[in-house]
């Protein structure tokens, strides 16, 4: 069984890499055998995971400066990861922005900023390395949405949040019907309240943290690695048959 969740010789490419669960999803990776690209738009901090997971495994890492919102850079880094690791097995499209906002206070550029990192970023990226994998004929795509993709709150006015993490869900069946031909799988994880940076101001909120625990059946945050189990298993060959699902990993959030 454990051959099934073997990454060896496969890579990984993971938006949004740069701190919070980029940076854990590259470790779970790696740490199962798969050399990794890492892809944020700050260098400096990619630099700094780099030389974190090579310390720790014994892999392959390229930190590539990309911002997913660009089309340009999206081909660049796809041509860059080309170069150096001569294909693409993996995708996590995990970059994304929070966007606070009441609705009718909300500006169109403030709006259009969320809408071009949550969705379509997640699009471009999956258009550009998916022509690698659609050479390949083999591919696994892993969107990161949201409980709040399935769900309103609240407490936290953050409807372009929805609306994109929405998106995404249903972006995650529709590609997965259309490549399923080209033996890509392409699937979701829902997060439930994980701490990163865009989070850390909420965590440091009482009532917020009231919120959480109140929502949650399990009554708390969920904490670092709790997420590697469902990335490894959509990344893996043990999700062969698997595609066009978001697994909500969120203590039971969106069970009630």
């Amino acid at each position: 069984m454990s051959e099934l969740f073997n990454l060896s010789n496969k890579t990984a490419v993971i938006t949004g890499a740069s701190s919070g669960l980029g940076v854990q999803f590259a470790h779970a990776l790696a740490a199962h055998g798969a050399n990794v690209a890492i892809l944020a738009r700050r260098k400096e901090k990619l630099e700094s995971v780099k030389q974190e997971v090579e310390q720790k495994h014994q892999v392959k890492i390229e930190a590539i400066a990309c911002d997913v919102t660009d089309e340009d850079q999206v081909k660049q880094a796809v041509s860059e990861v080309v170069a150096k690791f001569s294909r693409v097995d993996i995708l996590v499209n995990n970059a994304g922005v929070g966007g606070i906002g009441v609705v009718e206070e909300m500006t169109l550029e403030d709006w259009q900023k969320v809408i071009d990192v949550n969705l379509t970023g997640v699009f471009l990226c999956s258009k550009e390395f998916g022509k690698i994998m659609i050479e390949q004929k083999y591919g696994k795509i892993i969107n990161i949405a949201s409980i709040f993709g399935a769900v309103g709150n609240l407490a936290f006015p953050v409807v372009a949040y929805h609306a994109t993490k929405g998106g995404v869900v249903n972006f995650t069946r529709g590609l997965a019907a259309e490549w399923a031909k080209y033996h890509i799988t392409v699937n979701g994880i829902g997060p439930g309240f994980f701490e990163s940076e865009m989070t850390q101001e909420v965590g440091e909120n009482p009532d917020a943290n009231t919120f959480i625990k109140a929502g949650s059946p399990m009554q708390r945050w969920g904490k670092e690695g709790e997420l590697n189990g469902a990335l490894l298993l959509l990344a893996s060959d043990a999700s062969s048959f698997i595609t066009g699902q978001t697994i909500y990993v969120d203590g039971g959030w969106t069970a009630v």
